[in-house]
């Protein structure tokens, strides 16, 4: 079921997907760019999600609502997803981690701190635009001080980060959709799950 959410940019849509009994975490998933919460690489983590007792939340930003495929500023952007997780944060009192693909990626990493997020989850990062690697957003990878998994295709166009301490990353075979290798995502994602918040999450 869908619901909006006021923001200060219109209204965000969230769909929310619980895990059954009682969940450990809330993940919340964002949107790449130009595409949307369907995108298949973004349900495959959310079912892993789900399977492994954590709920998943699935964020459309308000462009994307209001029918625009043009994305807003990254401060508009950060301003929607903080409104939505502090709605999603009054209806479920459990740790949040915060992910998405691509500039959903991005947002969840600028707002990791701020948003008081646990983990994050970083599918397809977009390390620079597309021939430009000068012009690189490693910084934005590099704010979350919390554990970070990136999960990127080996031929990916945007680039490719290199693992730093707290930040995993795995590289599957594929580009920037990370479609060649669905299996590789959810036992990336499954794995970072259990690893870093099996335990650590259910303490907390």
């Amino acid at each position: 079921m869908s619901t909006e959410i006021g923001t200060p940019h219109g209204p965000a849509r969230i769909t929310r997907h619980d895990a059954d009994g009682d969940a450990t975490a809330v993940l919340l998933l964002g949107h790449g760019a130009g595409g949307g919460v369907g995108a298949p690489d973004l349900l495959a983590a959310a079912g892993t999600a789900v399977a492994a007792g954590v709920h998943v939340v699935l964020v459309e930003q308000p462009y994307r609502v209001a029918g625009r495929r043009a994305p807003a500023p990254a401060a508009q952007l950060d301003a929607a997803w903080l409104a939505v997780v502090e709605h999603v944060r009054a209806e479920l009192a459990l740790p949040m981690l915060f992910g998405g693909r691509s500039s959903g990626a991005r947002v969840a990493c600028r707002t990791a701190a701020a948003g008081g997020a646990v983990g994050v989850l970083c599918l397809a990062f977009p390390v620079h635009p597309p021939g430009k690697p000068e012009k690189d957003r490693l910084h934005e990878l590099a704010a979350p001080t919390v554990p970070v998994l990136v999960v990127q295709g080996a031929t990916d166009p945007f680039g490719r980060p290199d693992p730093a301490p707290g930040h995993e990353v795995v590289v599957l075979r594929g580009d920037h959709s990370l479609k060649s290798d669905m299996p590789g995502l959810r036992t990336a994602v499954a794995g970072w799950l259990e690893d870093h918040f099996g335990a650590v999450l259910l303490r907390q």
